[in-house]
């Protein structure tokens, strides 16, 4: 893949190992998702939900291993943009990376007005504001001080998470029988899968980091599952909890659910533990896909796909800082105009578009170069494709209009391509 000539010549360090990839996977789905994706799924699916889970992180499997392959044979920044540029063209590597900008970005906006619906319901999106600009400080800091960082978010996060379900199944209430009867028709199981494939999106954060990875062909290929699967089982005992102790409807019509499980038990004290933990795992999340947005569209500006302006490194921090300041603009202005589940429906048609590129580009691996059977990349490729089709038309329409958006951008791009960018 081309690089920036001159002064935009540079790359990025390896320092990481496999411990750091699985942290910085796991640390980028513990969050928002988890915290808050309970409440539109259960609107669409009632009790259903719990089937929508099992079938989102189904078809997030089928993605993981679509990436994790791919990662292997491409080991460089940039994810599926890279590997739909290299197995399918330009065009669709195009799309790829734009539906990845386009709905992570949106991710983002949706993690910080979580955090901003525990933390200070009445002023969450100032809140979250905040929010973003202290994660974007953390970040220009260096991705080792990310990685540290994250660790703690991380521990936070999941003692949160501990707290949830001890104070749950401590209610006189909680019971599995609250879990059936399922009345959900498969559409609206479908539906509420696509919400939840919002929790799960975040693996696809190790696979950005081709180019900060040791030894990256074996590394991303392991880490990838390890952090799903960590984060299902955390998930499956979470959703479970919730469906025990609160009526759907209750976490249907609330923007915090776990909350709601947290004050349902015999330990109310501990409703302030999980908003504060709800607030860092978003955190966590924040300081992890700025970082992973930044690192595509430095891919994306490289092959002139973006303005070449966007392809500087930082020569001192060693950091796509541009990129990255403007994705922090970008989460900011989003965090005023949408609220949550606007945010998580159009990033997940948006990131859906991302994987269903992935699994398609992994169809064309060869026999050498594959690492797991060919059906489950066709699979994952008609998951995506189905749980776009059952999210909400207008949120579809969203979705879709941004990707035009984003052919545009390439257009404009492209026809200036003696652009060079100027020092920073």
């Amino acid at each position: 893949m081309p690089t920036a000539s001159g002064e935009n010549a540079g790359s990025l360090q390896r320092t990481l190992g496999l411990s750091d990839a699985v942290v910085i996977g796991a640390g980028s789905m513990i969050g928002a998702g988890v915290f808050a994706a309970w409440s539109p799924a259960a609107a669409a699916a009632g009790t259903g939900l719990a089937i929508g889970l099992a079938v989102a992180a189904l078809i997030a499997f089928c993605n993981a291993t679509s990436s994790a392959q791919l990662a292997a044979v491409y080991p460089a920044s940039g994810g599926t943009y890279v590997y739909g540029r290299e197995r399918l063209g330009a065009g669709w590597g195009h799309m790829a990376g734009w539906g990845f900008v386009v709905g992570k970005t949106a991710s983002c906006a949706a993690m910080a007005l979580t955090i901003g619906a525990y933390l200070w319901p009445a002023h969450d999106r100032v809140i979250g504001v905040l929010a973003v600009m202290v994660i974007t400080a953390v970040n220009i800091g260096g991705l080792n001080r990310t990685v540290a960082v994250t660790r703690v978010l991380l521990a936070v996060s999941l003692a949160s998470l501990v707290a949830v379900v001890a104070a749950g199944w401590s209610s006189s209430g909680a019971s599995l029988d609250r879990l059936t009867p399922v009345d959900a028709g498969v559409f609206d199981v479908l539906q509420s899968a696509g919400y939840l494939f919002f929790a799960f999106a975040g693996y696809a954060r190790i696979a950005t980091l081709g180019e900060e990875v040791r030894d990256p062909k074996r590394t991303i290929p392991r880490a990838i599952p390890l952090a799903l699967g960590a984060v299902l089982i955390v998930y499956a005992l979470v959703g479970v909890t919730a469906l025990a102790v609160v009526p759907v409807e209750q976490l249907a019509a609330t923007g915090s659910p776990l909350r709601l499980v947290a004050e349902a038990g015999h330990f109310p004290g501990l409703g302030a533990v999980v908003r504060i933990g709800a607030g860092i795992a978003s955190l966590g999340v924040l300081l992890n896909l700025i970082p992973g947005i930044s690192r595509t569209s430095l891919a994306m500006a490289r092959n002139r796909d973006l303005p070449r302006w966007f392809a500087h490194i930082h020569p001192g921090r060693s950091l796509p800082l541009r990129a990255e300041l403007t994705v922090a603009a970008v989460v900011i202005i989003l965090i005023s105009v949408l609220n949550v589940r606007t945010a998580i429906g159009v990033s997940g048609v948006a990131v859906l578009t991302y994987y269903a590129i992935t699994n398609a580009a992994a169809l064309t691996l060869s026999a050498s170069e594959r690492r797991w059977p060919r059906p489950i990349a066709v699979a994952g490729l008609i998951g995506c494709l189905i749980l776009i089709a059952t999210l909400p038309v207008g949120v579809i329409v969203s979705g879709f209009v941004t990707l035009v958006i984003g052919a545009l951008v390439r257009a404009a791009a492209q026809r200036h391509p003696s652009t060079r960018s100027t020092s920073s």
